[in-house]
């Protein structure tokens, strides 16, 4: 037999409070490195995963010199923090095999090619081919499954997957930019996750539960129910796209079936917003009678708030908010976001050829915290907004409010655990706005922001924690949109130039 090889495969994070200590509370978590462990022979392979979103930082030289293959993913702003460990690995073990995917690896497909053994811009099936090709195909799995057993420890929750991408195709989104098409995988791939998981709370992690099957959701609908029903699960959740809502039957079909909490997004109440970003599902029918609707039907509704500086003027975004802190028929957002220019995305080229995209903005800013754009107001302004926006400062009266008024409301039709759930947000403004997925940090010093791309702090683990040789000085300077006279950087060139020209091949296709 072969000899055995060691796999380490790390989910990259960088958190947006710069937390030490990762999330480990947070829901949903980071499961894309056990999933892509499933890639592995198990018996060929000694695989080990690690979450940096969940367990924090990844700085043990122990087990990074540990991998014969160091394979990575991430969000598209986690590109860097891929750089810094394959510094470490290839410091540690020299010979070690470097694969990265992901949605920062599709975003910037040339440069990740002149740093990684494998930059694969596949889905996860790809990286049996990577395998085969560094080690031989013995080592590859004949059948890909996600490894459960190797995850983080949970016996509350567990996290499955029935389809991927989406079929809708928002301007801001990243899976706009991939440009992949919607597919569900079979309904009996689920239920061999769901017999994986038995006894515990599912949360599925499809882009889009819903989709454009109709028949194919309603499989998997009866299939979550006959689990529920006979107490192999207790209960689940799903992310769903505005058009579910158009239909009353599903809502009760879900909530017969099991479902404790849905989360669809919103971005936002304005319906002029909503048209902009192409978000039209989200209009299909009023978002205030929707998520009303959706309570009353005892199902827990949770969502999103995008603001967005660059096109609206703060008053308008704080009447906004506002309007969602007096009305107590609807739960308070999971969160707040300032829009974010990802990479790809057609959100991204409109900033980009208006040069909105703050001078000296790195990728690593484009986290939904820091503000990276030009705005209608004037900059300090949008900096003060930006800076009160994730734990809505200023207006934790109201926050306290909107939640004794949505609990008198929906205590009789929404269980205790789903009452529990919606004041999470308010636990957030009383405390800090990274307490609810990280309790450790409420007292915790964290490193001072600045809240705007051209000054913000450089996040310390841009700062090596181990002695290397020189020749990885350049795996530590962070990926740059903009340079200095906000033109895009060097940085990026390389694939904007790429894509552009593909773009221009595809439009000369006939019936592009």
């Amino acid at each position: 037999m072969s000899a055995r090889k060691k796999v380490l495969v790390v989910n990259v994070f960088f958190d947006e409070y710069r937390r030490r200590n990762g999330s480990p509370t947070r829901i949903p978590r980071a499961m894309g490195h056990v999933f892509l462990a499933g890639a592995f022979d198990s018996a060929r392979n000694a695989v080990r995963v690690y979450s940096e979103q969940h367990s924090g930082p990844l700085l043990d030289p122990d087990l990074l010199g540990w991998p014969d293959m160091l394979v990575l993913t991430g969000l598209t702003n986690g590109f860097d923090r891929m750089l810094h460990l394959t510094a470490y690995a290839r410091a540690l073990h020299p010979g070690v095999v470097v694969v990265a995917g992901g949605p920062a690896i599709r975003a910037l497909p040339a440069r990740a090619a002149s740093v990684f053994d494998y930059a694969l811009t596949t889905d996860v099936e790809g990286l049996g081919d990577a395998i085969t090709d560094a080690f031989g195909p013995e080592y590859a799995s004949e059948e890909w499954f996600p490894r459960f057993d190797l995850a983080e420890p949970s016996r509350l929750v567990g996290y499955v997957e029935s389809s991927r991408n989406c079929n809708f195709h928002c301007s801001f989104c990243s899976l706009t930019a991939e440009g992949r098409r919607f597919q569900r995988y079979e309904t009996g791939f689920l239920e061999r996750q769901l017999v994986a998981l038995e006894g515990r709370h599912i949360v599925l992690i499809d882009n889009n539960f819903f989709g454009n099957d109709r028949r194919r959701f309603e499989e998997r609908l009866d299939l979550l129910g006959e689990f529920y029903r006979s107490g192999r699960i207790r209960s689940w959740s799903a992310l769903v796209t505005g058009d579910f809502f158009a239909h009353q039957d599903y809502l009760e079909r879900a909530k017969t079936a099991g479902c404790l909490s849905l989360f669809t997004g919103v971005e936002s109440f304005d319906a002029a917003t909503l048209r902009r970003t192409k978000k039209r599902q989200n209009e299909v029918a009023p978002q205030i009678e929707m998520i009303r609707n959706c309570l009353d039907a005892g199902i827990l509704l949770e969502y999103g708030i995008m603001a967005d500086p660059t096109t609206r003027p703060i008053a308008e975004l704080e009447s906004e908010i506002a309007y969602i802190l007096r009305t107590p028929q609807i739960t308070l957002p999971a969160y707040f976001t300032l829009a974010i220019p990802l990479l790809g995305t057609p959100y991204f080229q409109e900033c980009l050829d208006e040069r909105r995209i703050l001078p000296n903005t790195r990728l690593h800013d484009l986290d939904g915290v820091v503000l990276s754009m030009k705005t209608i107001d004037p900059l300090e302004d949008a900096v003060a907004f930006a800076r009160r926006l994730p734990s809505l400062a200023g207006h934790r009266k109201q926050v306290l409010r909107h939640a004794v008024g949505f609990t008198r409301r929906y205590a009789r039709r929404l269980a205790p655990l789903q009452i529990a759930a919606a004041l999470v947000n308010v636990a957030l403004v009383a405390t800090a706005s990274s307490a609810a997925s990280s309790p450790s940090t409420v007292f915790r010093r964290r490193p001072v922001q600045t809240f705007l791309s051209t000054t913000e702090t450089l996040d310390p683990l841009y700062r090596p924690f181990m002695n290397l040789p020189s020749s990885f000085e350049r795996y530590f300077k962070p990926t740059m949109i903009t340079d200095a006279d906000g033109e895009p950087s060097e940085d990026i060139l390389p694939d904007l130039v790429a894509k552009a020209s593909l773009a221009g091949r595809e439009g000369t296709r006939p019936n592009a």
